[in-house]
């Protein structure tokens, strides 16, 4: 059975030292009830994505973009993506301040990532990886396990 810690690493926030030295089946009733309070708290969520993604489609990006990144944070931005797949995210991606993409992309998993950055123009993707690489180098090896040849060249050029 997972510890606690792996339990609710998708929460991204350290388990308190009190649920971790509880006893095992204690743990898994918490993470149990944790993940039953996220499901109801967060429902319809993932129908409310689909449904921006599907009107973002008929605005134009410098009306979209500007109001994105000062009233939509980054976490709802990268479920939008996902719902919109990889050719519209990487269209908004491409247009995004290199700043907010970043905060965007740490919501979005690694295969979804690496597509995205092999769609980008060269040069906005070659701005995310030197960042990527200088200030969050692990996840950017863990995209980079799933990027193509050309994108692959980029990194280890920033690497060596």
């Amino acid at each position: 059975m997972a510890t606690i810690t792996d339990s609710l690493a998708w929460a991204e926030v350290p388990v308190p030292l009190t649920i971790q030295q509880m006893n095992e089946h204690q743990q898994e009733a918490i993470a149990s009830w944790t993940r039953e309070v996220v499901d109801t708290k967060t429902e319809g969520f993932e129908e409310l994505y689909h449904a921006i993604s599907m009107i973002v489609k008929y605005i134009p990006h410098f009306v979209v973009i500007p109001l994105m990144v000062e009233h939509i944070k980054p976490q709802i931005a990268a479920g939008v993506c996902l719902k919109m797949g990889v050719d519209q995210a990487t269209s908004y991606a491409n247009d995004l301040p290199p700043e907010y993409f970043t905060e965007v992309s740490r919501h979005i998993d690694a295969p979804m990532m690496a597509e995205i950055l092999g769609k980008m123009k060269k040069h906005h993707a070659e701005k995310f990886i030197i960042t990527e690489l200088r200030h969050h180098l692990t996840r950017m090896l863990q995209i980079a396990e799933h990027l193509n040849d050309r994108m692959l060249e980029i990194v280890a050029k920033h690497v060596a």
